[in-house]
């Protein structure tokens, strides 16, 4: 069997123009983890629907193990890296709600619900209850699928996107 063809991609990268060697069927997440060694998208369920492998593209939040790499070819992606000072690797205002809210039940889909969260704030800096569970209902790893209940009916520990976004604003 023959080998598969690569080719080339360009494109920003938290900020940073680069390019890298991809093959047809290679997902973002491959991408990411082999060429740029970042991490912080994973693949868990391989379906798009825990929110694990979130990325932005564009701006738009997407499932990077479902999105192949070559459709970010020309765009601008930002994974979690991204959102900590470099210099200072102080972490932003959504990371710091989130570890002070203790929004994070084992941590593995934390990542993409704080960059799900980050598109969320940037869309609507001011969001209501429905906005939050548009923003967030399709990532619901069962962990957190506590987390998108009626408020009232959760307790308190796992209100966890309300208050999160309500610090991150502060």
């Amino acid at each position: 069997m023959a080998a598969s063809a690569t080719r080339t991609i360009s494109f920003i990268l938290n900020g940073e123009k680069v390019a890298a060697e991809i093959k047809p069927h290679h997902n973002l997440v491959e991408l990411l983890q082999r060429e740029f060694n970042l991490m912080g998208a994973r693949e868990s369920c391989g379906q798009g629907m825990c929110g694990c492998c979130t990325v932005l593209v564009n701006g738009a939040a997407v499932s990077g193990c479902l999105y192949l790499a070559a459709f970010v070819d020309g765009a601008e992606v930002r994974t979690v890296e991204s959102l900590a000072n470099p210099s200072t690797l102080d972490l932003n205002p959504v990371q710091e709600a989130f570890i002070e809210a203790g929004a994070f039940q084992c941590g593995y889909c934390t990542p993409g619900f704080v960059l799900m969260t980050t598109q969320l704030l940037d869309a609507h800096p001011d969001p209501d209850e429905d906005q939050i569970r548009h923003y967030l209902w399709s990532r619901s790893p069962r962990a957190s699928a506590k987390t998108l209940a009626p408020r009232d009916r959760v307790p308190a520990p796992y209100r966890v996107p309300r208050s999160c976004i309500r610090h991150a604003r502060a």
